[in-house]
Parts: C-alpha cells; sequence; structure tokens
C-alpha cells in the first residue's frame, strides 16, 4: 500500500529523514516509534503533502509522490497531533464543511455524517459547538472527520497525545475496528504501550535513521523476552534472557533486590540507542 526509498529530508544543515525505507502492506496497522525529533512527524507530513522530501521515492496505492498528488489527497485520511477543528462550528457542521471541501453530493454526504457520528458515538452531541468538547471528543470528531470521503490509508500523529489513559483506551478500540474493517492504518506514538498494543509492525526511528523493524513481539524477543533489573546504588542495570528459568537464575546470584519482568519496546530503543523514547 506504501513504499518509502532512499527518503531524506533535510532543514538547512540538520538532517531530519535519513535515507529511509519502508513498505507497509494494504491493511496493515504500522507504527513509527521514536522519541521526539526523531523524525516521525516530518514522514508523516511529507507522505501528507504538507511539506516535499529533499530526495526519496514515494508510492500509495499505485500513486507516485509528487506526481500523483491530486489522487493520493482523494484516498488518504489524516488526523493531525495538533487539534484544527472549527471550534466555533457544531460537530456536524465541521464534518458538512469538510464534505463539501471533497465534493460530496449533499444526499450522499448527510448519510455520511451521520453514519460516523453514530460511529464515533458523538450523534448525542453532533449539534454541539466543538468548544465545548472534551479532548478525546475532538479526536474522535476529527477521526470521523478524515474517514469521510472514505480513504484507502488512515494517517495518525500521535493520536492520543494528552489524553488520558480511559479516553485513550477508548480510542484504541476505535483504530482497532478501523483496521479491522480493511483500513491501512499508519500511526506515529512514543507510548510504548500504543505501539504495542495497536501494530502489527513498528519502525524505530532515532535521529532519522531506521534502527529496528518487525512485530512488537519479534523485537522484543531478539532482545530477550525477560528482563532481570537491579541497583548497584548508582544506577539501574539490566539483563536480557531468553527464558524466565534463566533469568530466575542469574537473580539468584545477585545480593541487590531485583525484578524480573517482560521486555518491552522500550528495552529495545534504549538497547539500540542508549537513550529512552519519552523525550
Amino acid at each position: 500500500m506504501i513504499t518509502i526509498h532512499g527518503l531524506v529530508k533535510q532543514f538547512a544543515d540538520r538532517t531530519a529523514i535519513d535515507h529511509l525505507d519502508l513498505r507497509i502492506d494494504k491493511g496493515e496497522t504500522f507504527g513509527l516509534l521514536g522519541p521526539n525529533g526523531a523524525g516521525k512527524t516530518t514522514t508523516i507530513r511529507i507522505l501528507t503533502m504538507l511539506t516535499k522530501a529533499t530526495a526519496g521515492q514515494i508510492n500509495i496505492a499505485g500513486f507516485d509522490l509528487p506526481a500523483d498528488e491530486q489522487q493520493i489527497k482523494a484516498i488518504i485520511g489524516v488526523v493531525p497531533q495538533f487539534f484544527n477543528l472549527d471550534s466555533d462550528l457544531t460537530a456536524r457542521e465541521n464534518l458538512d464543511l469538510h464534505g463539501r471541501l471533497h465534493h460530496i453530493p449533499s444526499d450522499e454526504r448527510n448519510r455520511r455524517i451521520t453514519e460516523l457520528l453514530q460511529y464515533v458515538e458523538l450523534s448525542d452531541r453532533e449539534h454541539d459547538r466543538v468548544n465545548t468538547f472534551s479532548g478525546g471528543m475532538k479526536r474522535r470528531l476529527m477521526i470521523a472527520r478524515a474517514l469521510l470521503h472514505r480513504p484507502q490509508v488512515l494517517f495518525l500523529d500521535e493520536p492520543t497525545v494528552g489524553l488520558d489513559p480511559q479516553v485513550r483506551r477508548r480510542l484504541w478500540d476505535l483504530i482497532r475496528r478501523l483496521n479491522e474493517e480493511g483500513l491501512t492504518v499508519l500511526l506515529t506514538t512514543h507510548y510504548i504501550e500504543e505501539a504495542e498494543s495497536l501494530c502489527k509492525r513498528v519502525a524505530i526511528l532515532d535521529k532519522g535513521r531506521l534502527i529496528a523493524l518487525n512485530s512488537p513481539a519479534a523485537l522484543c524477543q531478539g532482545l530477550g523476552e525477560f528482563v532481570v533489573e537491579w541497583s548497584d546504588g548508582e544506577a539501574t542495570n539490566s539483563r536480557f534472557f531468553s527464558d524466565r528459568a534463566a533469568a530466575a537464575q542469574f537473580a539468584a546470584t545477585l545480593t541487590a533486590t531485583t525484578t524480573i519482568r517482560l521486555s518491552n519496546l522500550e528495552d529495545v530503543f534504549v538497547e539500540l540507542t542508549g537513550r529512552k523514547v519519552v523525550g
């Protein structure tokens, strides 16, 4: 569905994306994981034509960028990181405006708006102004807006940033449902649990470079499924093991207080880069 080859983006003397190669399959939920400044949002902005690449080749559903921009705009939906709804309009009016911009006929537009408001559980607030909505409600309305023209690919840039855990999980359920219905989803996140919960595969980026690519489970297993952590008084140390018995045997040799837990994508990132994802 999406093929990226040799993607480069430079800002003056800074390289934001450094020869990135990716292939995202049709119907896949794919995650770009990394700390702030890793190149996640810049990649999304290039794929959604908000900024131009310095070099590289991009193909989305058989169309090339930048040659086929209009065709690509018709088949993608975008939910940006920051709220960009018209807060003085109602939920329905926001969707209606977006539908008009896509030249969706009136009858079809009204049916689709009603359907999507039900889908994102906002039917009871359709005539309320957006400035009365919570952050989670605004995010759900932005997803509805992105789906209005029936896209083949949905781009989500940090879809749950700033939301409380309960609202975040509600949005995860919505994203899973979209993917189960056949939509290809590309999301950026620096929430480890979000990537592990939603994504079939993740690409871990650091300073614009791809440093790991696989399913979350495979990346963790490659490092070691279990982690022993202990403190020596100055720092927290860790060691990875393929099975719990080996981890427990090693922990028994330590005199310090130890913890045995399952490894996660944060561990993968720290081992590869020496720093944490969040930040």
